[in-house]
């Protein structure tokens, strides 16, 4: 078995345990550098990184692998990739861009298919002089999105 399938099949029984956690990514090279990134629903912490890196780590050393693992949570700049990651963002800030252009909101609902982002701008009154502001509602499907990120505001 190939070492990619390997630690694949290891990290599917471990996220089949710890059913709050799931892959983001699973990159392997040609000299054995593997690298995995994690997510939760509710976030990941270091003890569980530290977990998914030691049940790999044990597998691999015993079966006498030479290699160099890394195990990490999808950062807070990342992009967000599967529909489960949004959930978790719902009232947050995020940048959406699509092909039709770059769009800035708040996430307010999401499913296995679609998120919707809703966000205020001010526009020119359409009678007279001064602007008023605009509440604005989109849903974007999942597979229309480009990439999107959580908006950090300190």
């Amino acid at each position: 078995m190939e070492l990619k399938e390997r630690v694949f099949s290891l990290l599917q029984g471990i996220l089949r345990e710890h059913e709050t956690l799931f892959l983001i990514d699973l990159s392997v090279t040609p000299d054995h550098r593997i690298k995995v990134v994690i997510d939760g629903d509710s976030g990941v912490n270091l003890k569980e990184c530290v977990l998914v890196s030691r049940t790999i780590e044990q597998s691999l050393l015993a079966d006498d692998i030479d290699f160099a693992l890394e195990v990490t949570s999808a950062g807070a700049t990342a992009p967000l990739v599967l529909a489960r990651q949004y959930a978790k963002h719902i009232g947050r800030k995020l940048e959406v861009r699509t092909l039709e252009g770059a769009f800035e909101g708040t996430l307010t609902q999401c499913d296995a298919d679609q998120i919707t982002v809703e966000w205020k701008s001010r526009e020119p009154k359409p009678v007279g002089k001064g602007k008023v502001t605009v509440q604005h509602k989109r849903d974007f499907l999942l597979n229309d999105i480009e990439e999107a990120k959580v908006k950090l505001t300190f």
